[in-house]
């Protein structure tokens, strides 16, 4: 009988430890890969890029040509007789436009940048996704240790409940304590209930930036180590090279300048040539034709104000985005460095944590147990400690969240 029963017990441990083993662990650079390749955000950008780069293609074409037929220098009907040379003729005409062909290149390179636009948004996107993705993962890690310390109080107020129950027949304890201890172990079960639907909240969030089934199941790399490591370097020529909305912010000044070269083609003259051909309805009176090559004069007072005050604007308009980013850099790098003294400090806190409140705590709690199981106290004593130290170790997880959170905050700063 006993060795039937081991062999249950040991069936059911390996069936335990199969499941855990087959269920997928993801690690965070690798849902950071996942959210890169299979955001539906992410993925528009493409085609978005693809559109830009198909405008590029058609930048040099030039206008169709314009063609028409009618009749020439003909006299209204009911004015008499006319002679035959002055009947008029059939005329075809065509005609077609020519642009410029710096207009042209200038055009073209315009064009470039809304493509490159379109990529660094997309960096930037990626930047607030991934950012998105750590808050969830380091929620995820900390919501682990949370139930860990959970079940572990549930287990301990189990046990003061069942010792109590055993003194309660012997007047070594009165029966409110046993209803007490009863209380918080309820207190601890739905706790713990909480801390579960955190966990399947948090992956459901991290399934849908992954773009899979938001019941897709996946366990944390537990193990997995939140280090802060301040960038020795940070200064505004670091950040003004690594952030994508600064980078994004010096393109769209670089695209102004490509605009403000294309407004000044206006200056330039556009071209045009004209072909007319006359048949004339008299069969005494020649064939003729007539070429005329036409060029536009931009340069006409009544005409230069336009494109010479969009230039004006837009001069304007990009001194304005240089001192935008400016003041951006200068107001992100105060930020990082606020963030990294910040950081530094919570850094001693959680020390004090882990290194002397948890530790002296769990001594006297392990204190007042001891003094109870040799009836030296009652429950009310081991139920205060064990709520002390329920309540500082949830303090504890409080501030770890917070330190990692702006961790995530940091390195999205910095774009780490």
């Amino acid at each position: 009988m006993m060795f039937s029963i081991k062999k249950i017990v040991l069936l059911f441990a390996f069936l335990t430890s199969y499941t855990v083993y087959g269920q997928q662990i993801m690690n965070l650079e690798e849902i950071l890969a996942e959210i890169s390749a299979n955001n539906p955000s992410l993925k528009s950008y493409a085609s978005r890029i693809q559109s830009k780069d198909s405008k590029v293609e058609g930048a040099g074409s030039w206008m169709a040509p314009m063609v028409g037929a009618g009749t020439f220098m003909s006299p209204y009907p009911a004015q008499g007789k006319v002679g035959d040379d002055e009947r008029g003729a059939f005329m075809i005409t065509a005609e077609q436009d020519i642009p410029n062909p710096a207009k042209v290149r200038a055009k073209k390179e315009y064009l470039k940048t809304q493509s490159l636009t379109y990529e660094l948004g997309r960096n930037e996107r990626f930047n607030q996704l991934r950012a998105s993705a750590k808050y969830l993962y380091f929620g995820l890690l900390v919501a682990q240790k949370r139930i860990v310390f959970q079940k572990e109080n549930q287990q301990i107020m189990q046990t003061m409940k069942k010792l109590a129950e055993i003194r309660y027949p012997f007047n070594q304890g009165g029966l409110n304590q046993v209803f007490k201890a009863e209380g918080r172990v309820y207190e601890s079960e739905n706790m713990i209930l909480m801390t579960e639907a955190e966990i399947r909240s948090k992956k459901i969030a991290l399934n849908a930036l992954m773009n899979r089934a938001a019941n897709a199941e996946f366990e944390i790399e537990t193990g997995y180590q939140v280090k802060f490591s301040p960038k020795a370097d940070l200064d505004t020529a670091y950040l003004a090279g690594t952030r994508s909305d600064i980078l994004h912010m010096e393109h769209d000044i670089h695209a102004m300048e490509r605009n403000i070269d294309l407004m000044r083609q206006e200056s330039k003259p556009d071209f045009k040539i004209r072909f007319d051909h006359m048949s004339n309805y008299s069969a005494m009176m020649p064939r003729q034709f007539t070429v005329m090559g036409m060029l536009s004069i931009p340069i006409a007072p009544w005409s230069s104000k336009m494109y010479k005050s969009e230039i004006k604007s837009m001069n304007f308009e990009r001194e304005a985005m240089r001192q935008e980013k400016a003041a951006m850099l200068t107001e992100i790098l105060g930020m990082s460095k606020s963030m990294e003294n910040d950081l530094v400090n919570m850094q001693q806190q959680l020390f004090n944590y882990e290194t002397k409140i948890l530790p002296s705590l769990e001594k006297y709690l392990k204190v007042s147990m001891l003094s109870y199981q040799e009836n030296k106290t009652d429950l009310n004593t081991v139920i205060d400690g064990w709520e002390s130290i329920n309540m500082s170790q949830m303090n504890y997880l409080d501030q770890l969240q917070k330190y990692y959170q702006m961790i995530v905050e940091y390195e999205k700063n910095i774009e780490r």
